[in-house]
């Protein structure tokens, strides 16, 4: 046999490796006849087990941005810093984890990986249980714990991987939103879910706050049971792509491109306030709104009645960042929801200053600062809702901006353009990985900022926290502009070797 023919047999072989049927050989969303001739509906299906799982990962990501907040309540001494950090911890590691799981799925196969990510949530919710239950149980135990909760942070990055690979360009927005939003709400329904489960609140005169205490386990127990139909979910009816494949060594090429940098600091900016406003939300209310007496519920304003809307609110509308950002461009959406950050960030820190600090929890100073305390909401809120938005729109501009580059570089319909197209989308499967890995850092950091220790009061410490986000966001809104919607425009007018393209990728 010639060389030729061995190489070629080599070759074959390479490409139509063993595969059991849960294997899809061969994947062309870009083929409009393709996609609507069952290409669609595979991608669909794989979106919404995909979106199912992510979400019950964020909700054991953030279980204990709620729970920190009964922990006293139950018998655990913890101080207003200790529990900042409890509830920082698990996004420090989900950011971490975001990295390795982000290269999982081209290794593994979308599918596999999900059906390991799931049952993985099964540690966190074990130790969970097990640490609530016993009251002599340190604080160093509840920090472990709550750093495997962290596992649930990384299940985003190795999702949004996997569903970027099954959309066709013109609809990544859309499924990168959707299967973002499913996610994110997960941090929400946890907040709304978790009081009502443990027994620490009631919901619409249907369930009343149990008069017999809080039982933390409970949520764990739910949450244990959701992992395993997941789990079976995702081994039942997900696919893996045999064309998802690229090795951690091309992965971090992109590294070398300025564009990792400068939109991890502005997902920094956007995901990173979603996930540090959320985790702090239910605290941030107990310590300037409420005390305990009389219990159950106490005086003044209870968070966990309100603690959960911000994050619903930001998921709600990060499919709309990704939809907006089809139509008239993720940078200039990016840019838009950064300065309502501003705005409204301005806003909480008016607010901020008109309280008075509550740091022995008396109710004459809870009674005082309740009046505040629709405004402080408010403005919050459409924080929450700006994140969304600039998060959805963030993710879609990281796609469009390889894809962008080849267009400049490679001519209509040429080989060399169809060769970039597939690398700009594995190296924007794992952009997204990275990106996502430096924006979770911002749930870590932003609770530590609200519970600096040399700060005299909390109420303090938070004001000068915002005021520094504040800064941040206007660097973001800098880079956005310079950047992106300055450049794009260049472009347009005529720079790059084929800018004069009418088909040129919107940034």
């Amino acid at each position: 046999m010639s060389m030729t023919s061995k190489t070629s047999t080599r070759l074959a072989g390479q490409q139509r490796p063993h595969r059991t049927r849960r294997w899809i050989e061969d994947w062309r969303p870009e083929d409009p006849e393709f996609w609507a001739n069952g290409g669609s509906r595979v991608a669909w299906r794989n979106l919404g087990w995909s979106v199912f799982a992510e979400h019950l990962g964020f909700s054991i990501w953030m279980i204990w941005s709620v729970s920190a907040a009964f922990l006293t309540q139950v018998g655990f001494g913890f101080s207003t810093q200790q529990l900042f950090l409890l509830v920082a911890i698990p996004s420090l590691v989900g950011a971490l984890l975001r990295l390795p799981y982000t290269f999982a799925v081209p290794k593994f196969g979308g599918r596999n990986f999900t059906v390991f990510s799931a049952s993985a949530l099964l540690v966190p919710t074990a130790g969970y249980a097990l640490a609530v239950t016993n009251s002599g149980t340190p604080f160093w135990a509840f920090c472990v714990i709550a750093a495997f909760a962290g596992l649930g942070g990384g299940n985003f990055a190795s999702s949004m991987t996997n569903i970027n690979f099954f959309f066709p360009s013109s609809k990544k927005g859309a499924a990168l939103g959707l299967n973002a939003a499913g996610g994110n709400l997960g941090v929400s329904l946890i907040q709304f879910l978790l009081p009502i489960m443990v027994g620490g609140a009631g919901m619409f005169g249907l369930v009343q706050a149990s008069s017999e205490g809080i039982h933390l386990e409970r949520a764990a127990y739910v949450y244990a049971a959701l992992c395993l139909v997941a789990t079976f979910a995702a081994w039942r009816w997900m696919d893996n792509l045999a064309g998802a494949k690229s090795s951690p060594r091309e992965q971090l090429r992109v590294v070398r491109s300025k564009h990792i940098w400068i939109m991890s600091l502005i997902y920094i900016g956007t995901f990173g306030s979603f996930m540090g406003y959320a985790s702090a939300m239910p605290l941030l209310i107990k310590l300037n709104f409420w005390v305990p007496d009389p219990a159950p519920l106490g005086t003044g304003i209870y968070f966990a009645y309100y603690a959960f809307l911000g994050a619903g609110i930001g998921s709600l509308t990060r499919p709309f960042g990704g939809w907006l950002a089809d139509r008239v461009g993720g940078a200039r959406v990016t840019l838009g929801a950064i300065l309502g950050i501003v705005i409204f960030t301005l806003g909480v820190v008016w607010t901020l200053g008109q309280l008075s600090p509550n740091p022995e929890q008396t109710a004459s100073i809870a009674a005082d600062n309740q009046s505040w305390f629709p405004l402080f909401l408010t403005f919050f809120l459409l924080i929450f809702a700006c994140t969304g938005i600039g998060n959805g729109s963030a993710y879609t501009m990281i796609p469009a901006i390889f894809r962008r580059e080849v267009e400049l570089e490679t001519e209509p319909g040429s080989p060399e353009r169809e060769f970039g197209l597939v690398e700009a989308t594995k190296k924007s499967s794992a952009a997204l990985g990275l990106i996502g890995a430096m924006g979770a850092l911002g749930g870590f950091l932003i609770p530590l900022a609200f519970s600096a220790p040399w700060v005299d009061n909390a109420l303090s410490a938070t004001k000068g926290a915002l005021l520094g986000f504040v800064v941040y966001y206007l660097l973001c809104a800098a880079l956005c502009v310079g950047f992106y919607i300055r450049q794009s425009g260049a472009s347009a007018n005529g720079s790059g070797a084929h800018a004069s393209e009418r088909a040129l990728t919107r940034i």
